[in-house]
């Protein structure tokens, strides 16, 4: 008896039937993107509350310069970039690090009008602390996937990141 004599639908073409399993696989990876994205603006928040700790941004500025190297100290346009804030932004947490000790500013040689900001060694330390502390649940929550997996992942997460900026990019320009 066929299909749809016994009253059950045909059965899709293989195609159809991957377009179908691959538009539930990313839309399932859109709702676990989504959660992902809340659960960092909720750490992000919770911490803005907490007087006697850095911001995620404010790590995030130190774990930049850090990446810059010891001897290397960056602009505060660099450092902008670098951590995806604005430069105004930057100008702002920089002065509360250099009040905190946690960076050093000083004036380029090459160019008086740029200041070039490097990391204390208390800045370091914190730094250093921070990493000691994330590093190994990062590790762990990675463990249970396979290189290609994770290599998956990041082509997909670059992406989005790709989606995103085109995105922004069409619906800003004049």
């Amino acid at each position: 008896m066929s299909p749809r004599a016994s009253g059950l639908p045909e059965a899709p073409p293989r195609e159809l039937a991957e377009e179908f399993s691959q538009r539930d696989a990313a839309r399932r990876f859109g709702q676990s993107f989504k959660a992902a994205m809340a659960a960092l603006r909720r750490m992000r928040g919770r911490e803005g509350r907490r007087r006697d700790a850095l911001s995620d941004a404010q790590y995030g500025l130190l774990f930049a310069l850090r990446a810059g190297g010891e001897a290397r100290a960056l602009s505060a346009s660099e450092l902008a970039c670098a951590a995806d804030l604005s430069p105004a932004s930057v100008t702002e947490m920089l002065d509360v690090l250099a009040e905190a000790g946690l960076v050093r500013r000083s004036r380029s040689e090459q160019d008086r009008r740029v200041v070039l900001t490097g990391l204390t060694e208390r800045g370091s330390e914190l730094v250093e602390a921070r990493r000691r502390e994330v590093e190994p649940r990062f590790e762990a929550a990675m463990a249970q996937f396979s290189d290609e997996e994770l290599r998956t992942a990041a082509a997909v997460l670059d992406r989005l990141r790709a989606m995103f900026d085109e995105f922004a990019d069409e619906h800003t320009a004049t």
